[in-house]
């Protein structure tokens, strides 16, 4: 008996939109792959909203890592040392690829990477509220590393077991330099912290200021998500926002006290009836504020990405010029222009 997955490709294979007779059996099959666990792979067919719902997700995944290189971007010339200097150029391009394999999962479905350029520097399309908050001192790299990418952790490595193949692909490598990432911000805040007097304000300083915003990372509270639970029924999302923001405080609390420093919320204490840890209010009007754009760095960081593209313009045409010449030369042997490939 063929699998839900074959039955899909099988009617898809012809031109990729089944006929509206026949799309009940498609939805069935769907379905019933989701129900399964398995994975729905770029011809599968696919319901318009499951396809509108993943471009949406994965594209402001990309625009977050490609906007977040910009604050750490920052302290890279003014890096204590050599050793400091190349860690952090290394987890800038380790961003930039993030991006450019989410991206590339976003063209499975059919968009294309400028369309989604063009729309992030319209304003269209979003990223992470949270890269629209200045890095003011050295610990702010620290603590984007601990805090930011410890939430980007906890918020994507479900997402390695998410319904659509090529999305769940590109988080394992994602989640791995992640990982990463996150130990060096801890290391880097240890240091800090058991250094002088005033290294160790400076630690506590940064996380004073970034620990909320972390939090808010995950989205908003679950009764005023949008798009949680229809991601969860489709099993591109499999916890919702405030089981993940749970997760997260309960992982930082004890590391926070490995660290030596405090997490800046009075009401954070462990509560043993849940096994969790509880935690104050979230300013969630900050949360919209500075998801319409009105954070403290928010045109600051779109015009500098608007500026990197306009510049980069002259890259991108050579490279398209390039990759159509060695196609022509290769007479058909099989060799691909970027654009083709993805």
């Amino acid at each position: 008996m063929a699998t839900a997955a074959a039955q899909r490709t099988a009617g898809s294979e012809a031109d990729g939109a089944p006929d509206p007779v026949d799309t009940t059996a498609y939805q069935h099959a769907f379905d019933a792959a989701v129900a399964a666990d398995e994975r729905i792979e770029p011809r599968d067919w696919m319901p318009d909203a499951y396809r509108a719902t993943l471009v949406r997700q994965i594209a402001q995944h990309a625009h977050s890592e490609i906007i977040g290189m910009q604050p750490e971007a920052n302290w890279i010339t003014r890096a204590p040392s050599l050793r400091r200097k190349a860690i952090l150029m290394a987890k800038v391009q380790d961003e930039a690829g993030h991006g450019l394999y989410l991206y590339s999962a976003a063209e499975t479905l059919g968009t294309g990477r400028d369309e989604l350029l063009d729309k992030l520097h319209s304003g269209r399309q979003k990223y992470s509220s949270i890269f629209n908050y200045p890095t003011l001192t050295w610990a702010d790299v620290g603590a984007i590393g601990w805090l930011v990418d410890g939430a980007a952790i906890t918020n994507q490595v479900p997402l390695c077991r998410c319904s659509y193949g090529p999305y769940a692909r590109a988080m394992v490598r994602i989640c791995k330099e992640e990982s990463f990432h996150q130990r060096q911000g801890y290391e880097l805040l240890l240091a800090l912290s058991k250094g002088t007097p005033e290294q160790h304000a400076m630690a506590q300083d940064a996380v004073n200021r970034w620990w909320w915003p972390s939090l808010m990372m995950f989205g908003p509270p679950d009764d005023e998500s949008q798009h949680s639970a229809q991601s969860m029924t489709w099993k591109i999302k499999r916890h919702s926002n405030d089981e993940l923001r749970q997760r997260f405080v309960d992982i930082c609390v004890p590391q926070a006290e490995s660290l030596g420093l405090t997490l800046p919320d009075p009401e954070l204490r462990w509560n043993e009836e849940r096994g969790h840890h509880d935690f104050g209010p979230i300013d969630w009007t900050e949360f919209w504020e500075v998801l319409k754009g009105n954070g403290p760095c928010n045109e600051q960081r779109i015009n500098q990405r608007r500026r990197a593209h306009d510049e980069g313009a002259w890259v991108r045409e050579a490279a398209a010029a390039y990759a159509a010449k060695h196609t022509g030369s290769a007479g058909g042997t099989g060799h691909e222009t970027g654009a083709t490939r993805a």
